[in-house]
């Protein structure tokens, strides 16, 4: 079983001045998740190498029983240190990918070819993807084979308005998930603000927020067994 975790490059949260990229938790819980079901994992980042950490995620107020295994987990670092560039990677040699969040993947991956045509042909090959929290937002111009977005008439969910609102960053992001997903014809749904809500449609696994991110590795673990 060999998974592939695709992280962002992007560090600029928009116009502030102030620092995004990844968010520690919802990197670490799946990491850990699919290590201890004893998973063969590859990192990737477009850029390659050591993917910007939010800083906010590194609060103490943020951290969980996995982030703090992961701080003392050189092997895990390292792994982290050194993710190989997007655009070496082929769906060929994984059996399903998945993209934790942070709001560093609205920028980069989202836009990214190399990330849209990877995605495109995890789905096509019938492997399983994932994503959680703003992740999901890489999926606004992903198509089906039809040509359609990826998402229409399919169960979706991802960071909602009200979360983003209350990380007062509605102003900031490139666009709204929660909108973004309904305009372009997916069956968005959401559960309780910052609590974990998982949705499954076939072999697509999104996830709504930081605290989601285990449930999606385990429902993406279940695809696989």
């Amino acid at each position: 079983m060999k998974i592939l975790m695709v992280l962002t490059s992007h560090s600029e949260l928009g116009n502030t001045g102030a620092k995004t990229g990844f968010w520690l938790e919802e990197f670490a819980a799946p990491y850990y998740t699919f290590k201890d079901a004893g998973a063969e994992l590859v990192l990737a980042s477009p850029e390659g190498g050591q993917p910007p950490l939010d800083p906010k995620s590194d609060l103490a107020d943020f951290q969980t029983e996995l982030t703090h295994r992961f701080k003392a987990d050189p092997q895990a670092q390292s792994e982290l240190a050194n993710t190989v560039k997007l655009e070496t990677i082929s769906h060929d040699d994984f059996d399903a990918v998945f993209y934790p969040g942070g709001h560093g993947p609205l920028w980069d991956l989202t836009n990214s070819a190399d990330s849209i045509k990877l995605i495109e042909s995890f789905e096509r090959a019938g492997k399983p993807i994932s994503f959680v929290c703003h992740a999901p937002g890489v999926l606004r111009h992903v198509k089906a084979e039809n040509g359609q977005p990826l998402i229409k008439g399919r169960k979706v969910t991802g960071f909602t308005n009200t979360e983003e609102a209350a990380v007062e960053l509605t102003d900031v992001v490139p666009f709204l998930i929660e909108d973004e997903f309904i305009a372009l014809g997916g069956l968005y749904e959401k559960g309780p603000d910052w609590m974990p809500y998982v949705v499954e449609d076939g072999l697509l696994i999104t996830g709504q927020n930081p605290g989601s991110s285990e449930a999606v590795a385990q429902a993406l673990l279940a695809k696989l067994a």
